[in-house]
């Protein structure tokens, strides 16, 4: 069973830093892509940032130049450093694992965590 955990999340003012951290467990065999994902209140899921297999980070318009994205391949890791943080930037962030392969079901599928909330105010 494959397990996505995130941490990092809190309460930040305006232009300040977050850390936010993500790591995929279980029987890996291998991971398209991960990414991360934020939903605001009211407001669908949007894609923040995400590393395909290439290891060619992509960003959304919104973020670029604020927010870094790295990941480990071989530990199954991802980390997002979002510096300049805005209080638009405040809501429940996911972590996505995207076409998982384990060595029990050599099937790919999608896995979510459960977000980790970041709040932006003074």
């Amino acid at each position: 069973q494959v397990q996505i955990v995130e941490s990092g999340g809190g309460l930040v003012q305006p232009g300040g830093s977050l850390r936010l951290s993500c790591a995929a467990t279980g029987h890996i065999f291998s991971i398209h892509s991960m990414s991360w994902y934020r939903q605001a209140p009211g407001k669908q899921r949007e894609l923040v940032a995400t590393v395909p297999s290439d290891g060619t980070p992509r960003y959304a318009a919104f973020v670029k130049g604020r927010f870094t994205i790295s990941r480990d391949h071989d530990a199954n890791t991802v980390e997002l450093q979002m510096n300049n943080l805005k209080p638009e930037d405040t809501a429940v962030y996911y972590c996505h694992g995207g076409a998982v392969i384990t060595h029990t079901m050599m099937v790919a599928r999608d896995y979510w965590g459960r977000g980790t909330q970041v709040t932006v105010s003074s």
